[in-house]
């Protein structure tokens, strides 16, 4: 990790991740972990699970954008885009349905 991937806050050298719905950048720390297990996407709050994660903040307005935008494939290096079927975003959508947030209404997707 490069010296510019790092934020000092507090005189602690901080990790800093990109939000992939909003696109800035923030510490590792106030973004939620995504990994792809198959076509699910599962938030890994611990940090701890296996493969590539992608990191999005924890609010529903990031979660649209990254829909939106199709982020999925591109942030997991998937070649086959989720398959016909798409990804599966419940267990993200409950996570952050279930954390109060200054968002705009639901997403229906």
């Amino acid at each position: 990790m490069s010296r510019r991937d790092r934020v000092e806050e507090g005189g602690l050298d901080r990790p800093v991740r990109t939000c992939v719905g909003c696109r800035s950048r923030a510490v590792q720390s106030d973004l939620v972990r995504l990994v792809a297990e198959g076509t699910v996407i599962t938030p890994d709050t611990r940090g701890r699970r296996p493969g590539r994660g992608a990191y999005l903040h924890d609010e529903r307005r990031c979660l649209e954008l990254a829909v939106r935008r199709r982020v999925w494939a591109r942030a997991f290096r998937s070649r086959d885009g989720g398959g016909s079927t798409g990804w599966d975003l419940s267990r993200v959508e409950a996570l952050i349905g279930a954390t109060p947030s200054g968002g705009s209404g639901g997403y229906s997707g």
